[in-house]
């Protein structure tokens, strides 16, 4: 059975699905599509820390589905933008899985990760890319050994 990785950058798909589509994505979705095609042997979801309650409600649903969630600290500067991403622990883990898996998925359409998913592939892992729509970096779906557009059934309605 193929194992694979899943990782979600919950800020990315947060904004680019309702960008894209005005709702949410449907995470239970792509579990349950990711099954089918082998077992996840891991799985991450990295978001940022408000504080709130109707946000931990939401990571605790991610924890149900078998995501690991991992949080930093929502930082707000003096002069009024938002600082928050996790583009380095996500590569720092994705090169880590990479010697025991078969596939890497990752959930953005974030382009800084097209440099990340050439290296996966060179190491011999397929490695697939979940986005939004015309909000998904060419250069990600270039890189990517197959691009699979958030729509249909990967949306909450």
């Amino acid at each position: 059975m193929k194992k694979i990785a899943l990782f979600a950058d919950v800020q990315n798909l947060y904004y680019t699905v309702r960008q894209a589509h005005g709702c949410h994505f449907n995470y239970s979705a792509l579990w349950a599509e990711l099954s089918e095609r082998g077992e996840i042997v891991e799985a991450y979801a990295y978001a940022i820390d408000r504080g709130d309650a109707k946000q931990q409600q939401f990571q605790q649903i991610l924890r149900n589905l078998g995501f690991t969630v991992k949080l930093k600290p929502y930082i707000q500067r003096s002069d009024g933008s938002a600082k928050g991403d996790w583009d380095v622990g996500i590569t720092i883990d994705v090169l880590d899985v990479v010697p025991r898996v078969d596939e890497v998925v990752l959930a953005s359409g974030d382009g800084d990760f097209d440099l990340l998913l050439d290296r996966v592939r060179a190491g011999g892992v397929d490695a697939t890319a979940y986005g939004a729509p015309g909000l998904t970096a060419n250069s990600l779906i270039r890189a990517a050994t197959r691009y699979v557009p958030i729509e249909g059934k990967l949306l909450l309605r």
